[in-house]
């Protein structure tokens, strides 16, 4: 059975993006970015709204380099994933993520300009990007 509801993280060292995606319309919105500190999150804040959603997955994205290759921030991007997976006791996937801020940024100015482009909003953005990717990956 496919996931109903993902919850998306675009991870960060200083900025955590947050988004919910629905599996029957296979899109998402973003909700909201949080503070890292050193890519450590409020895990409260992270508590709150896996309770308040109760996705059925969630969905990391994976920063690799555009060769496919790992780099330390995919390191910290797992390691985020495992975390969430061991305190909270959801479904875990990850996601390759390597165009989805410049996208997230692009999708942004369509909308807005340069008065959208806020680092929350871009993060915001680019969890819903990461969620819609893992969608077309599930059903293509």
């Amino acid at each position: 059975m496919h996931p109903q509801t993902v919850l998306g993280f675009d991870y960060g060292t200083k900025s955590i993006g947050i988004a919910i995606g629905q599996a029957v319309t296979g899109s998402a919105n973003p909700l909201l970015s949080i503070k890292a500190v050193d890519g450590i999150p409020n895990w409260d804040e992270i508590g709150k709204l896996i309770q308040e959603w109760q996705p059925d997955l969630v969905v990391v994205g994976l920063p690799l380099n555009m060769d496919g290759t790992e780099q330390e921030m995919t390191q910290r991007a797992r390691k985020f994933a495992n975390r969430i997976s061991g305190r909270f006791g959801v479904k875990v996937a990850t996601q390759d993520e390597r165009l989805t801020t410049a996208d997230a940024k692009a999708r942004l100015f369509e909308l807005g300009g340069f008065k959208a482009l806020t680092k929350g909003q871009v993060d915001a953005v680019s969890a819903v990007l990461i969620i819609e990717s893992y969608f077309e990956n599930q059903f293509s």
